[in-house]
């Protein structure tokens, strides 16, 4: 079983669509193991998002990311990174496949509805920053 961040981010809280994207993903088979709704600080969302420091559209990202409340969720399925990453589609919605969260419901690039991990090894660094190891809740079958 392996694990992937998610976060839904202002634009999803914003359109008011928290509900319809949580149960796509729980129609794909991921569980949700931890979730909090937060509104990021232009401090935290620059160090979430720190390792695209250097690149054109980071104070935009920043700027977006801390605009209105999030909702972070550590998710658990099989093969979840990669799994997420087909279910959200393309970062830029116009490129995303049919049926995906992205083409379904983002407006643009920049503000393309959802956060994935895109590593294992990035989904743990990432969980780690929202949620403590008591904030996951161990899930039955």
């Amino acid at each position: 079983m392996n694990r992937t961040l998610t976060i839904l981010k202002p634009d999803c809280v914003r359109k008011q669509l928290i509900g319809a994207v949580i149960e796509k993903i729980e129609t794909a088979g991921f569980r949700i193991v931890a979730m909090k709704k937060t509104k990021l600080t232009k401090e935290t969302a620059g160090e979430f998002y720190a390792v695209h420091r250097q690149r054109p559209f980071y104070g935009e990202l920043v700027e977006f990311m801390s605009s209105g409340p999030c909702v972070p969720m550590i998710l658990e399925k099989d093969n979840a990174v990669d799994d997420f990453r087909t279910l959200i589609g393309a970062t830029d919605p116009a490129e995303a496949a049919e049926g995906t969260v992205r083409k379904l419901y983002a407006d643009s690039k920049g503000e393309n509805i959802v956060h994935g991990s895109d590593s294992d090894e990035n989904a743990v660094l990432e969980s780690a920053f929202f949620f403590s190891t008591e904030d996951i809740v161990r899930v039955n079958k």
